[in-house]
């Protein structure tokens, strides 16, 4: 049978890793050469119908789900690259940054780590830790790369985290309790709520055995912060063999990436996956209600909830984004297909951006993008910081949401007419590259476009001349 033009190869490899199984093991499950299996996952071989089926049989997912490509995040990442000023003369049609994303997925991708580095290099540097001052890192980015090209799924950790998880809850009714008597009973450190200065949320002890928890913070990112540092003790060989088996530019991106990574096997402990997976469906994705049950924060409720990519127990396919009040994105990801901007802020018609306006209340929005597709969004402004008098306080707003064939499993649909087209705000990537010329918000001419000035009539906007 002849082959379909599918270029699902990154999607094979991604979930080939999750679960730890080698090409020559898939290969020979498959009942092909390792390869041929290797020319299909850097989408070199077109794959038949039959094999798609097997593939998607393997792995318990559907079709469908398995033929998804990743194509669109990358031009989209690609577009917004070439958006830049320095492309200005290049006369780069969007079909030509198509095609180099369809085709030659591979080289798109080192194109943009080149563009990435350059950025960084170019980057004004401080005087004392010689880094750039600018919200764009490439180590970020890389380490943003390496969540979204795993489906921000780690079935690895997961696993730690379902075994730490026991051992806590036969010791103690209590999590919280039966977390410190674990870090005691088998690390031998005692936990204490302490004075830390400023920005310290925990701290070990000359003598590693009393770990000191900051008493300004939070009751959920203190039991958070616990939960953290034990994730780095019992989480160190699976989380060095993520790293290890990475592509990540190490050894700079290493800190950063296992920090990430026991982040995410802590927020495993304190929201277990089958329990957490449940209660978001029975309650229909409620963050607030999730959040008392499992005594953890807005932001790490969605950050949760973007993981749950479990074959045989998954949930929405979601994105995730945080921006602070200058438009500085921290977090991105994206599951549910809409496209977070790599380099820039996002658009200001966003309701990540407008939450602002109402800190504390979710706001709810549904979007839409230039090409058409809709999106079912929350978002929520959050203040970050300690109990004490003259902490410092940081404003961040959480952005969460998913395509709008999936907004009727979320609570927060209710009420919204997800069939209006009408209702829609529309939105774009970035200004740069998004083609509303009828935008009074633009902050930049599309790439593509070279405004003229009219002495006789004068727009709202100079961009949208």
């Amino acid at each position: 049978m002849n082959g379909i033009d599918l270029q699902i190869g990154g999607r094979i490899r991604r979930l080939r890793r999750q679960k730890s199984v080698s090409q020559a093991q898939l290969a020979e499950a498959l009942e092909i050469s390792a390869s041929y299996l290797n020319l299909i996952e850097h989408n070199r071989r077109r794959i038949t119908v039959p094999l798609l089926f097997r593939v998607a049989g393997y792995f318990g997912v559907e079709p469908g789900e398995l033929a998804e490509s990743d194509d669109a995040r990358l031009a989209g990442d690609l577009m917004e690259m070439f958006g830049d000023d320095i492309f200005a003369d290049a006369d780069l049609t969007n079909t030509d940054i198509r095609d180099l994303a369809t085709h030659h997925p591979a080289v798109g991708r080192a194109v943009l780590k080149l563009f990435d580095q350059m950025r960084h290099l170019q980057a004004p540097k401080s005087s004392a830790a010689e880094l750039p001052v600018t919200g764009h890192n490439v180590v970020t980015e890389a380490v943003s790369d390496f969540l979204q090209e795993n489906a921000n799924y780690f079935p690895t950790l997961e696993a730690a985290a379902e075994r730490v998880r026991q051992d806590i809850d036969n010791t103690s009714d209590s999590f919280e309790a039966g977390l410190k008597t674990y870090l005691f009973n088998v690390f031998g450190i005692e936990t204490r709520l302490a004075s830390l200065p400023n920005g310290v949320v925990r701290r070990l002890d000359e003598s590693g055995r009393v770990l000191l928890v900051s008493d300004t913070l939070e009751p959920e990112s203190e039991l958070f912060t616990l939960a953290q540092h034990l994730a780095l003790l019992v989480g160190d060989d699976p989380i060095g063999a993520l790293i290890e088996q990475s592509t990540l530019p190490q050894p700079d991106s290493m800190g950063l990436a296992r920090n990430v990574l026991a982040s995410y096997l802590a927020a495993a402990l304190v929201m277990p996956y089958e329990a957490f997976f449940r209660a978001c469906r029975d309650t229909r994705y409620d963050i607030e209600r999730l959040g008392r049950r499992f005594r953890a924060s807005f932001e790490q409720v969605c950050h949760r909830m973007t993981t749950l990519q479990r074959p045989s127990m998954s949930g929405i396919p979601l994105h995730l984004v945080r921006t602070d009040i200058a438009g500085n994105i921290s977090k991105r990801f994206s599951l549910s297909g809409i496209h977070i901007p790599r380099h820039s802020g996002a658009c200001p018609r966003w309701n990540v951006y407008s939450a602002f306006l109402n800190p504390g209340q979710i706001s709810v929005q549904l979007s839409q993008m230039p090409d058409g597709q809709r999106y079912f969004c929350i978002a929520k402004a959050i203040t970050k910081g300690g109990y004490a008098h003259n902490a410092p306080r940081r404003h961040v707003a959480i952005g969460l949401g998913c395509h709008v064939t999936h907004a009727a499993g979320m609570i927060y649909a209710d009420g919204v007419d997800l069939s209006a087209p009408a209702g829609a705000v529309p939105i774009g990537v970035g200004c740069r590259i998004c083609p509303r010329r009828e935008c009074g918000q633009r902050a930049h001419p599309p790439a593509d476009h070279r405004f003229m000035t009219d002495d006789g009539q004068r727009m709202e906007n100079l961009y949208m001349s």
